[in-house]
């Protein structure tokens, strides 16, 4: 899987990406797993015509001492699909603006 990690975060560090996380993004079914919905304006041709698979997410996993950005673009609604598929450049850029902003916003040092 393709991925950012964040790793080495201190106790303090990872309870404080967990309150930006559940403040501005979606919380996923398991503990630690969070959902950033992609922008429709910024939607790759995969995704393009299949809008009953969306909306679409990158996940965030929030470990002990991690974090996770993954770089695939999931859909909401559809497991098994053409649609699913690693990240656009706009896409890609998206995502590591708002790991940019988490780390920035929390003063995370790791």
């Amino acid at each position: 899987m393709r991925q950012l990690l964040v790793d080495e975060l201190s106790k303090e560090e990872r309870d404080n990406i967990e309150s930006y996380l559940k403040r501005t993004i979606i919380p996923g079914p398991i503990q630690g797993m969070f959902w950033l919905r992609v922008p429709e304006d910024i939607l790759g041709p995969d995704q393009l015509g299949h809008e009953d698979c969306g909306p679409f997410y990158f996940g965030v996993e929030l470990g002990d001492d991690k974090l996770i950005f993954e770089f695939l673009v999931r859909s909401q609604s559809n497991l098994h699909c053409s649609c699913i598929s690693y990240a656009t450049i706009s896409q890609r850029d998206f995502l590591l603006r708002f790991a940019d902003r988490l780390l920035e916003e929390e003063l995370i040092k790791a």
